[in-house]
Parts: structure tokens; C-alpha cells; sequence
């Protein structure tokens, strides 16, 4: 059975993901991106996995349980919680990206099962395309079920949904324990932590209007089409103001931009807090606003990694995920390829706060902040922006040289001279956090 979470645990429930397809961005390439909201202290690094084959009979242990494996397994960078196996969002080498977030339904959850972030790494290593990974995931679910808790201090299990892209088209998958319900994305989509899936799904999965029947709550006699939301939705843990106005804020923000959509307007997306500080004077809980797209509402949840990926048409082209460790507002988006390496500093973290850890190092700079947001938010803000937009300029010119390498048949010499220039986007980051650090402190 599922357990409901200790005081104030109860509301960790936070994660928005927004998509723009070819016809909404500005040059034709899918755009995905993803905030990670967890505990403010739980460290997130990355994680570059190479792609590999696998001997018939083997199986991979996930978070709770084993699973059998699959012949192949695909490259991929993922954001993981430093405790966990499974990853908050991610990249794949044939440019699928997916995310996930909590979601609250009526059915009961069992305590061993396939988490949410367990199914996002599992869709990424094992799909080359967004309906694919949207197989992958929904099977899973159907034969395992969804189960264990999600944090490492509260016996919480939690139900999810996915949000996953490539080059071309993009679905969401809300999920119910082992029911599930899709819905095509048109143009622009986005995701948060309710079902939001109506009577406008594409599929659901098989016994899913019976079970709601049998529970009371569909009506068998209803001449409407079946509404997922509708039968599933529970509110009676997380309260519908959480969620709704950071969903209905995506959905300003890329409605607003469609048909011109940058990555630069998505990693603005996610740094937002409608329009100004984390919390406006005399806001509460009680308020939408509180719970900002960019989240500092612990516990109910706080930003703790983001990520950008542009997923172009053309299979020669590059695969870009811009990626943030820590809250999005006092962060900076570096420039990541999955055909490179990744530096391994951006992969150290643990419980503890480390000097070697970006994540532990961003995060330092986020308390400071936090002190006197109207001190100290606007200035570090302008900092990064002018920092990015160097790395920008700069970025065009390797990405450029790689895609010539690459379309020469050099795609060795192309991995190598990304790696290369991440290892020293990372390096000039850090020297100037350490240099603004010491500037606020």
C-alpha cells in the first residue's frame, strides 16, 4: 500500500519540463528543457554512460529491484541525485530527452517497484526515438509496477510522468502505478506535478477505463470520452496550488515566444519567477506564486539541476544539452555534447558539501544569495548572462568546426575537440565562482 509522507515531506512534489517542436523554435530544431526540484541540500551531478552491449540472460539492478537487460544500451549524460541509480532528466545519443515528475493519482502504490528516475534512465538508454522511449517506459510500468521511495529520508513512494522529445515529435506519458495515459504534443507542451492528460489522450493503457469504473471514479454511463485527469487526479496530498500556476506559467512563456523559441528563451523559462523575486513581499504558500517555475520552497521543493537540449533535424548535426548544476537563477548553463567527455569534475558530489564539487560550490553561492535577494540576485544573474554570452559566441565557432569534422568522416577528432572545450568551460566557470564568492563574501 502507499504511505502517506511525514509533515511537510508530504509536499515535495515539484518539476516543470517544457518542449517546442520544429514549427514554435526559431531555426527548426526541437527544443526540450527540464527543472529538477528536489531537497535543497541533495546533490545532483551528472553522469556520462557509454554506450555498450550486453550478453543475452544479463539483468541490471536498478534502485529496489533487478530487471533483465537489453542487447544495447545507448551514450547518454543524466542528471542524478548523488544517491540514486536512476536520473531526474537526461540526453541520449539519437537525441531523445526525456524528464519526469511526480504526480499524484487515486491509486495505491507498493514499496518495491521502478522509480520514476529509474524509468527515465532506462527510457534513455534503450530508446532511439520519443515513442520509443514511451514503449519502453509504459511496459516497464506494466510489468513491474512503480514502487520505492524517492527520497533518501521519507518511505515515499511516488507515481510520475514523463515528458520525452527527439529530433521530430514529442509525447507526454502520465502514469498511474501500472495504468498509463499519452497524449501527442502539436506544437509546445509542458509538464508539472498533476495529471493533466483529459479526454484529449492518444492512448491509454489496456484495462484503464474498467479499473476507474470498478473504483467509482468514472461513471460507466457517462456519454463523455473517458478524461484521465478527471479519474486519477488526487489532491488531497499536494494541493492543487503547487503546481497549477507553474504549469499554466510554462505555458505563458511558450506560448508567448512560439514560432521563435531559442534555447536562450528556455533557459529563461526555467530561471522564472514570474517576472521578479523568489517570493514577492507578503507571499505565502497559500499563493501560486510561491512556487515559482524556478523553486526555492523547500520542502516543498527547490531547483537543484536544469537542463537545454536542442535536438536538430539532421542526424549529422550536433546534440547540445546546456546544463546547470543548482538553482537555474544564480546558475550558469554550460555547454554539454554527449559525443564528447564530459569533464569529471562535473560529475563529483555527495551528502556532504565538497570543495571539489561544482554542485556543492553552486549551491554555496545560492546560500549567500539567499541572504538579500535584492542585494546580491540581480548583480550574480548579470554576471553569469555575461558570461554565457561569451560562451555563446564561442561555442558557435567549435560547434561549427566539429560539424565539419564530423561530415568528413572525423568523428573522433570532432568528440575530441569538444571535450576539449568543455574541460575549459568548466574550468573558467568555477574560477569565476570562486571569484565571485569571494567578492560576496
Amino acid at each position: 500500500m502507499s504511505r502517506s509522507p511525514p509533515p511537510n515531506a508530504g509536499a515535495r512534489v515539484a518539476c516543470d519540463s517544457l518542449v517546442a517542436l520544429a514549427t514554435a523554435t526559431a531555426d527548426g530544431a526541437v527544443l526540450f528543457a527540464k527543472n529538477s526540484d528536489r531537497p535543497a541540500g541533495e546533490c545532483q551531478p551528472l553522469v556520462h554512460i557509454a554506450a555498450a552491449r550486453h550478453p543475452p540472460g544479463a539483468r541490471i539492478r536498478c534502485q529496489y529491484l533487478e530487471i533483465p537487460q537489453v542487447a544495447a544500451t545507448a551514450r547518454l549524460i543524466g542528471s542524478r541525485p548523488f544517491w540514486l541509480w536512476g536520473f531526474e532528466h537526461g540526453l541520449n545519443e539519437h537525441g531523445v530527452a526525456i524528464g519526469n515528475h511526480t504526480v499524484f493519482s487515486k491509486d495505491p502504490l507498493g514499496a518495491v517497484g521502478l522509480m520514476g528516475m529509474d524509468l527515465v534512465r532506462l527510457g534513455l538508454e534503450r530508446a532511439h526515438t520519443a515513442r520509443e522511449a514511451a514503449e519502453v517506459i509504459s511496459g516497464l510500468i506494466e510489468v513491474h509496477g512503480q514502487g520505492g521511495s524517492g527520497y533518501v529520508d521519507t518511505d515515499w513512494p511516488y507515481h510520475n510522468s514523463f515528458l520525452i522529445a527527439d529530433r521530430r515529435e514529442a509525447v507526454l506519458l502520465e502514469t498511474s502505478d501500472r495504468r498509463w495515459a499519452l497524449r501527442r504534443v502539436r506544437d509546445i507542451g509542458s509538464a508539472s506535478n498533476h495529471l493533466t492528460i483529459g479526454a484529449d489522450w492518444d492512448a491509454l493503457a489496456d484495462g484503464t477505463i474498467e479499473h476507474a469504473i470498478a473504483n467509482d471514479w468514472w461513471d460507466e454511463a457517462s456519454d463523455a470520452r473517458f478524461d484521465f485527469a478527471a479519474a486519477y487526479r488526487d489532491t488531497s496530498v499536494a494541493p492543487a496550488v503547487v503546481s497549477s500556476g507553474r504549469h499554466r506559467r510554462t505555458c505563458e512563456l511558450l506560448t508567448a515566444g512560439r514560432g521563435g523559441l531559442t534555447p536562450a528563451a528556455m533557459r529563461a523559462a526555467l530561471r522564472d519567477h514570474y517576472g521578479g523575486l523568489p517570493h514577492p513581499p507578503g507571499c505565502t504558500p497559500a499563493d501560486e506564486q510561491y512556487f515559482s517555475v524556478c523553486m526555492h520552497a523547500d520542502p516543498v521543493g527547490t531547483t537543484t539541476a536544469s537542463l537545454v537540449a536542442r535536438l536538430p533535424t539532421g542526424a549529422d548535426d550536433l546534440l547540445r544539452a546546456w546544463c546547470s548544476l543548482g538553482s537555474p537563477c544564480v546558475g550558469v548553463f554550460l555547454p554539454t555534447y554527449v559525443d564528447g567527455e564530459l569533464p569529471a569534475s562535473l560529475t563529483r558530489g555527495g551528502a556532504q558539501p565538497s570543495a571539489d564539487s561544482p554542485w556543492w560550490r553552486f549551491k554555496a553561492l545560492l546560500t549567500v544569495v539567499e541572504q538579500d535577494w535584492p542585494r546580491y540576485g540581480a548583480r550574480v544573474r548579470a554576471y553569469w548572462d555575461e558570461f554565457e554570452q561569451v560562451l555563446a559566441g564561442e561555442a558557435d565557432e567549435v560547434e561549427a568546426k566539429a560539424v565539419r569534422l564530423r561530415r568528413a568522416g572525423q568523428s573522433d577528432a570532432a568528440a575530441r575537440l569538444l571535450t576539449r572545450f568543455m574541460e575549459a568551460n568548466v574550468a573558467l566557470a568555477l574560477e569565476r565562482l570562486e571569484r565571485l564568492l569571494g567578492e560576496l563574501t
